[in-house]
């Protein structure tokens, strides 16, 4: 995973206006899944798109959580298969508008049946695993109560957050390798990540064939691309008319306090 420097970041997060988002104008991936519950192959298409790109901070929950790598990788497939197969959806409350907040329910109810699985098992019960959707008239599924070894909830937004901003990196390289400026994006990627004063602008310059007041215009339209690129990829998390701008500064809270 890229190494971010959180100061740089914020930096240029922070310079995003509180605006109408035209990422919102069509369904988001989110509102897809929850508008059919994840019956219809359109919903569980997005819902799969949702649980591939945010793998590495249920993945990294489960790590933190004390687990050994492959222990932990083997439990984050089972999670997302189990999550997959069965829709896993029925107590998803679009009030909540965030699949985030689901993800984490969920990631902690699993948690919650491995433990239960795994004490069975040492007293020799054979009891299957509830689903990741049990729920009684008194106890809400997904709403389980954390356990000592459980890691904090901002670990995982920490992590979430994270995942938002690589998957943002991957796409501006995506779209500059797409117009043929792969090599105008490695010389410009530090004036993202917080890596600038390894390379001067004037050598940046050099490197492209462009001029200093060229590279700087450069770099702010990098800038602002990347901005607008976080913005979008929230938005696919986030119920159709969700607050982007509200999830974009607590995740750069969540970051400023790591």
């Amino acid at each position: 995973m890229q190494a971010w420097h959180w100061s740089h970041f914020t930096e240029i997060v922070q310079a995003v206006k509180v605006e109408a988002s035209s990422a919102l104008i069509a369904p988001t991936r989110w509102t897809l899944v929850l508008r059919a519950r994840g019956e219809s192959v359109e919903a569980r298409g997005a819902l799969s798109e949702l649980c591939e790109a945010y793998y590495q901070p249920v993945f990294r929950f489960l790590r933190r959580e004390g687990r050994e790598e492959d222990a932990a990788r083997e439990l984050t497939q089972e999670f997302f298969a189990r999550l997959l197969a069965g829709g896993g959806l029925g107590a998803a409350d679009p009030r909540r508008g965030r699949f985030r907040s689901y993800l984490l329910g969920a990631v902690k109810h699993f948690l919650a049946d491995q433990r239960d699985r795994e004490h069975r098992q040492k007293r020799g019960s054979g009891v299957a695993p509830e689903s990741l959707d049990a729920q009684t008239d008194t106890q809400p599924a997904l709403q389980v109560a954390d356990h000592t070894s459980t890691p904090d909830d901002t670990l995982f937004d920490r992590e979430w957050a994270l995942a938002v901003m690589d998957r943002a990196l991957q796409t501006l390289a995506a779209e500059f390798a797409g117009a043929d400026k792969a090599e105008q994006f490695t010389v410009l990627k530090p004036w993202l990540v917080g890596d600038a004063a390894l390379l001067p602008q004037a050598e940046a310059a050099t490197r492209l064939g462009l001029s200093e007041s060229a590279i700087k215009v450069a770099i702010h339209r990098l800038r602002k691309r990347f901005r607008d690129v976080i913005r979008a990829e929230i938005a696919q998390t986030v119920d159709e008319g969700g607050d982007v701008d509200m999830e974009l500064r607590y995740l750069v809270e969540v970051l400023a306090k790591g």
